[in-house]
């Protein structure tokens, strides 16, 4: 039943528009991955991050946030978008150019989950980005890629763009073999951070990391970001885009995932004048939302002159 339920979930993933999918065993997170990570929050360059401290005992084992689970599944969907906002204009990172993932992926990942449970009658847990859980690890662990020295997911042959969904069940299934690859000797992200945030070996100090500071930081930007953040609106790709594993990026097969001629043609001054009501409507169904509409003007605002 395993191997034919494998072959199953490879055929329905990949109608449902992921690109690359894999299992690894549901147990503790190795030690040294634990106590990085432990070390990023003692630290403190989690920064407005707060929520990263929190459950740290779930997070460092995924039997403990299922009980009974035996598989982690994870999938990677693509969001590399097929058209893009033209430079001058206010820059959005490429993930928020369509709709919210999290309401997308889990949609998709439910009707793998159906599959699951009616084939076997074992339990499944969605976790998009939802639960305190590794992503990456996991996904490293299930064989998709390596983590990163911009610390993102990088699968080979197809880059970084995607995001991460992960189905734990109490099925047990056969795992794949982890991913052992790295980034080897290149330096560019770290090179090409606009703010520094990068360290060689070291997670993002997101203290210093434009996309999280325009995205979760709350209250006003700190001064210096002023002199590194262009035309941010929302977040910032420097670090993928410069990644050589991105230079054949391919467009996503995703449809929730195309930006509206609305948003693409969005000009600054049409952000400044934005009332709640038309946020909502350009916004509502997007990550962006998350940011909010007073978040997006302060990005702008900053680089003005009073």
């Amino acid at each position: 039943m395993p191997l034919t339920l494998l072959h199953h979930i490879e055929s329905l993933s990949a109608e449902l528009g992921f690109d690359a999918w894999g299992v690894a065993r549901a147990e503790q997170v190795a030690n040294d991955a634990a106590r990085r990570y432990r070390s990023w929050v003692d630290s403190g360059e989690n920064g407005c991050m707060q929520w990263a401290a929190n459950h740290s005992e779930l997070r460092n084992d995924p039997t403990l946030l299922m009980p009974g689970a035996k598989s982690v599944l994870v999938f990677a969907a693509n969001y590399f978008p097929a058209r893009m906002r033209k430079p001058e204009l206010p820059q959005f990172a490429y993930y928020a150019y369509g709709e919210d993932y999290h309401k997308v992926l889990r949609r998709k990942l439910k009707v793998i989950t159906r599959l699951i449970t009616q084939t076997t009658g074992h339990l499944c847990r969605i976790c998009v980005d939802s639960a305190p859980i590794h992503e990456r690890y996991w996904a490293r662990m299930a064989g998709l890629g390596f983590i990163g020295l911009n610390n993102a997911l990088i699968i080979p042959g197809k880059g970084s763009y995607f995001f991460l969904g992960i189905i734990l069940t109490s099925l047990e299934l056969p795992a794949s073999e982890p991913c052992r690859l790295s980034c080897g000797e290149c330096r560019l992200c770290i090179r090409s951070c606009p703010a520094g945030a990068l360290t060689d070996g070291k997670p993002v100090d997101a203290r210093r990391c434009l996309s999280c500071l325009t995205i979760e930081h709350s209250g006003p930007l700190p001064r210096w970001t002023s002199q590194v953040i262009g035309n941010r609106a929302y977040g910032c790709d420097t670090c993928q885009q410069c990644c050589p594993h991105n230079r054949h990026a391919k467009p996503t097969r995703i449809a929730e995932f195309a930006p509206s001629p609305e948003f693409l043609n969005l000009t600054d001054a049409q952000i400044l004048a934005m009332t709640d009501h038309d946020f909502q409507r350009i916004f509502g169904r997007s990550a962006v939302r998350r940011a909010g509409l007073e978040r997006l003007q302060r990005n702008l605002l900053i680089t003005r002159k009073p």
